[in-house]
Protein backbone atom coordinates (compact mmCIF):
# COMPACT_ATOMS: atom_id res chain seq x y z
CA UNK A 1 0.00 0.00 0.00
CA UNK A 2 2.58 2.62 1.15
CA UNK A 3 6.27 2.11 0.60
CA UNK A 4 8.74 2.03 3.46
CA UNK A 5 10.37 5.20 2.09
CA UNK A 6 7.02 7.01 2.09
CA UNK A 7 6.39 5.96 5.71
CA UNK A 8 9.89 7.00 6.80
CA UNK A 9 9.58 10.39 5.11
CA UNK A 10 6.17 10.98 6.70
CA UNK A 11 7.39 10.07 10.18
CA UNK A 12 10.53 12.18 9.78
CA UNK A 13 8.58 15.23 8.62
CA UNK A 14 6.14 14.94 11.52
CA UNK A 15 9.09 14.85 13.94
CA UNK A 16 10.15 18.34 12.84
CA UNK A 17 9.51 21.15 15.35
CA UNK A 18 6.23 22.95 14.82
CA UNK A 19 4.55 20.20 12.78
CA UNK A 20 1.67 18.33 14.34
CA UNK A 21 0.75 14.74 13.58
CA UNK A 22 -2.76 15.88 12.63
CA UNK A 23 -1.45 18.35 10.07
CA UNK A 24 0.86 15.71 8.60
CA UNK A 25 -1.89 13.11 8.26
CA UNK A 26 -4.20 15.65 6.62
CA UNK A 27 -1.52 16.74 4.16
CA UNK A 28 -0.76 13.11 3.24
CA UNK A 29 -4.42 12.09 3.10
CA UNK A 30 -4.01 9.16 5.49
CA UNK A 31 -5.86 8.20 8.66
CA UNK A 32 -4.39 9.29 11.98
CA UNK A 33 -4.46 5.82 13.55
CA UNK A 34 -2.45 4.40 10.62
CA UNK A 35 0.09 7.19 10.99
CA UNK A 36 0.36 6.59 14.75
CA UNK A 37 1.23 2.94 13.99
CA UNK A 38 3.99 4.11 11.67
CA UNK A 39 5.37 6.43 14.34
CA UNK A 40 5.23 3.71 17.00
CA UNK A 41 6.96 1.22 14.69
CA UNK A 42 9.65 3.80 13.90
CA UNK A 43 10.25 4.42 17.62
CA UNK A 44 10.55 0.68 18.26
CA UNK A 45 12.90 0.35 15.29
CA UNK A 46 15.15 3.09 16.72
CA UNK A 47 15.53 1.14 19.97
CA UNK A 48 16.61 -2.06 18.17
CA UNK A 49 20.02 -1.93 16.48
CA UNK A 50 19.47 -2.20 12.72
CA UNK A 51 22.97 -3.39 11.77
CA UNK A 52 25.11 -5.80 13.77
CA UNK A 53 28.86 -6.10 13.48
CA UNK A 54 29.94 -9.39 11.86
CA UNK A 55 32.21 -10.24 14.80
CA UNK A 56 29.42 -9.41 17.20
CA UNK A 57 27.05 -11.68 15.25
CA UNK A 58 29.53 -14.55 15.43
CA UNK A 59 30.00 -14.15 19.17
CA UNK A 60 26.23 -14.04 19.68
CA UNK A 61 25.83 -17.24 17.67
CA UNK A 62 28.35 -18.95 19.94
CA UNK A 63 26.29 -18.07 23.04
CA UNK A 64 22.74 -19.35 23.15
CA UNK A 65 20.22 -16.73 24.17
CA UNK A 66 17.79 -17.99 26.77
CA UNK A 67 14.27 -16.76 26.33
CA UNK A 68 11.50 -16.91 28.87
CA UNK A 69 11.26 -16.43 32.59
CA UNK A 70 14.31 -15.06 34.36
CA UNK A 71 14.17 -15.41 38.16
CA UNK A 72 15.24 -12.34 40.09
CA UNK A 73 16.38 -12.47 43.70
CA UNK A 74 14.33 -10.02 45.76
CA UNK A 75 15.24 -8.85 49.26
CA UNK A 76 13.17 -10.32 52.06
CA UNK A 77 10.14 -8.28 52.98
CA UNK A 78 10.57 -6.35 56.17
CA UNK A 79 8.14 -7.08 58.96
CA UNK A 80 5.55 -4.35 59.39
CA UNK A 81 6.79 -1.88 61.91
CA UNK A 82 4.74 -1.04 64.94
CA UNK A 83 3.98 2.62 65.33
CA UNK A 84 5.95 4.34 68.03
CA UNK A 85 5.00 7.35 70.02
CA UNK A 86 1.52 8.30 71.03
CA UNK A 87 -1.80 9.05 69.39
CA UNK A 88 -3.49 12.11 70.80
CA UNK A 89 -7.24 12.48 70.33
CA UNK A 90 -9.09 15.58 71.44
CA UNK A 91 -12.92 15.56 71.36
CA UNK A 92 -14.92 18.70 72.03
CA UNK A 93 -18.67 18.75 72.51
CA UNK A 94 -20.52 21.83 73.67
CA UNK A 95 -19.29 22.21 77.26
CA UNK A 96 -17.25 18.98 77.35
CA UNK A 97 -13.66 18.53 76.21
CA UNK A 98 -11.91 15.15 76.41
CA UNK A 99 -8.26 14.51 75.57
CA UNK A 100 -7.16 10.88 75.16
CA UNK A 101 -3.63 9.64 74.63
CA UNK A 102 -3.14 6.17 73.16
CA UNK A 103 0.11 4.25 72.77
CA UNK A 104 1.10 4.08 69.10
CA UNK A 105 1.35 0.30 69.32
CA UNK A 106 -2.43 0.18 69.95
CA UNK A 107 -3.42 2.15 66.86
CA UNK A 108 -5.98 -0.46 65.77
CA UNK A 109 -7.75 -0.28 69.11
CA UNK A 110 -7.73 3.52 68.91
CA UNK A 111 -9.38 3.29 65.49
CA UNK A 112 -12.07 1.00 66.90
CA UNK A 113 -12.72 3.42 69.74
CA UNK A 114 -13.00 6.34 67.34
CA UNK A 115 -15.49 4.43 65.17
CA UNK A 116 -17.66 3.70 68.22
CA UNK A 117 -17.38 7.23 69.60
CA UNK A 118 -20.32 8.82 67.72
CA UNK A 119 -22.75 6.09 68.87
Amino acid sequence: MHTDDFKADAVASAAQPGISMAAETMSLGIKANLFRHWVRDAEIQQRVPAVLDVADTASRAARPIAAGFVPVQMPAAAAPSTPTGEIRVEVRRVALSVVMTWPGALAIECGSWLRDLPR
